[in-house]
């Protein structure tokens, strides 16, 4: 058995028997100063230990081919409306999408950017209209010329009105202008204007009735509008519900479609039979019209991470466009790249990188107007945005991937359509933003080391202090001696 004495001769820290030991002044000076010194130097290092610290590097991003770039945008656009807007993507390497709507939803708005309907469905075109062949045979005027005070008129006295907007500049309208001509003079013939009166072929010539035309939102040319009496004429702030007819433009479905909407209406009542299920034309052919002449677009798009174009445009395969009366101005609710950070994960990176995600909606709340009757005509509203991706690591996991991006934008004249155009370019390099991982073992030896340290320091003063007023005693004896 090993003695106790054996083990007591191992003790590092022998102790002075407490009779042994004087107490100073100075020496509980020094032992609350240094108590205090340990107190505050501990909670300095806590709070390093307790900080989240970051490294910043910049790396090549090594993004595969086959991954995407999703673009989330919600816009507002007060002079374009939903029948026409389209939403194109193209991009350096080839890729020409046009008119996507898979991902894309609209919503006719007014001038103050309210919404005035449910969901604007623009339905499936056909790529090619069917028109009658070009030759030179004669016809004559059969449909009757309106203006802004017949328009009104008519509207409320014949139950079924079919309106060709066009303008004679306008090769599509030249096109429609002899199967027109011809499909009214048969529906006169077949349904006296005096003896039937259920319905009435009219155009309306926009480069003359600008006022009309604009009130009846129309855009593109020829437009063929059906106004129906009583079920969707409305008297209330001028506005008139009514549908666009985009079906073949020939002579026969001209006609064809005038009869379907003629048939379920009684010769003697003249009113639209509560049974309409006939008037329906065939799925594509007649869709609502928007009731308002602007649009809300929102949605996405995925695009290659090459730079490209989105581009907002009036867009039709068988209509001409005034390029000095279309206004592209717009309002961006949002315009983001990548997916769409969460609230809780934003709140997350704060705590990692207060300054991130100030640049990952750049765009959003801005405003760009321009009006085509102050000078500024033809006008195209270009966007260009860099865009940088981000990415955070924390220690154990990658929290997120963010998108952000500059954007600079400016006015331009065009000698086309005018468009708003979104030009983006995607970094090759991406910023990596890594959590530096702190161990526990460190945060104690530092703390072992402040309070060693402390009273060694502590205990080294009270030495030198205790010696010094010694040898001043110890003068002052001698002096008096």
């Amino acid at each position: 058995m090993v003695s106790t004495s054996k083990i007591k001769s191992v003790d590092f820290y022998r102790k002075i028997p407490r009779d042994l030991t004087e107490a100073s002044l100075s020496g509980a000076g020094l032992s609350i100063v240094a108590a205090l010194s340990m107190m505050f130097l501990f909670g300095m290092e806590l709070n390093n230990y307790l900080t989240v610290s970051t490294t910043t590097s910049v790396v090549v991003d090594k993004s595969s081919d086959a991954e995407f770039l999703r673009i989330d945008f919600n816009m507002s656009f007060p002079a374009l409306s939903c029948e026409f807007a389209s939403v194109d993507v193209s991009d350096v390497l080839g890729t020409n999408r046009l008119n996507i709507t898979k991902t894309v939803r609209k919503h006719s708005i007014d001038k103050n950017l309210r919404p005035t309907g449910s969901e604007f469905h623009s339905g499936a075109t056909a790529t090619e209209l069917k028109h009658d062949a070009e030759d030179d045979e004669e016809y004559g005027e059969g449909s009757v010329s309106l203006n802004g005070h017949s328009f009104d008129r008519v509207t409320h006295h014949y139950p079924i009105l079919v309106v060709n907007f066009f303008a004679p500049w306008c090769y599509w309208s030249t096109r429609l202008k002899p199967s027109w001509e011809k499909a009214a003079n048969i529906i006169r013939e077949r349904y006296d204007r005096e003896s039937d009166g259920r319905i009435l072929v009219a155009k309306v010539d926009c480069t003359e009735e600008v006022d009309l035309c604009r009130r009846n939102h129309i855009q593109g040319y020829p437009s063929i509008r059906i106004f129906r009496k009583g079920s969707d004429v409305r008297d209330d702030h001028g506005h008139h519900d009514h549908e666009s007819y985009y079906g073949d433009r020939d002579t026969d479905s001209l006609v064809k479609m005038m009869e379907d909407l003629v048939a379920p209406i009684k010769l003697d009542s003249q009113m639209i039979s509560s049974d309409n299920s006939s008037t329906k034309l065939e799925t594509g052919l007649k869709r609502p019209a928007p009731v308002t002449g602007g649009c809300r677009i929102e949605g996405f798009v995925r695009v290659k991470k090459v730079p490209g174009n989105l581009v907002i445009s009036a867009r039709s395969a068988a209509h001409s466009f005034d390029a000095s009366q279309m206004n592209m101005s717009h309002v961006i609710s949002s315009f983001s790249f990548g997916k769409t950070i969460t609230p809780k994960v934003m709140s997350d990176i704060k705590i990692l990188l207060p300054h991130l995600g100030r640049s990952h909606d750049r765009l959003n709340g801005n405003s760009y107007v321009t009006n085509p009757r102050d000078s500024t005509e033809n006008v195209t509203i270009e966007h260009f945005l860099q865009v940088v991706k981000t990415e955070v690591m924390t220690r154990s996991y990658k929290l997120v991937e963010e998108y952000e991006y500059t954007a600079h934008s400016s006015l331009v004249h065009s000698l086309h359509i005018p468009v708003a155009k979104f030009h983006y370019e995607p970094s090759p390099m991406q910023v990596l933003i890594a959590e530096n991982p702190k161990s526990f073992s460190h945060f104690l030896t530092n703390v072992c080391a402040i309070i060693g340290g402390v009273f060694t320091v502590a205990g080294i003063l009270d030495s030198i202090l205790h010696n010094t007023m010694r040898m001043v005693k110890k003068v002052e004896l001698g002096k008096n001696f």
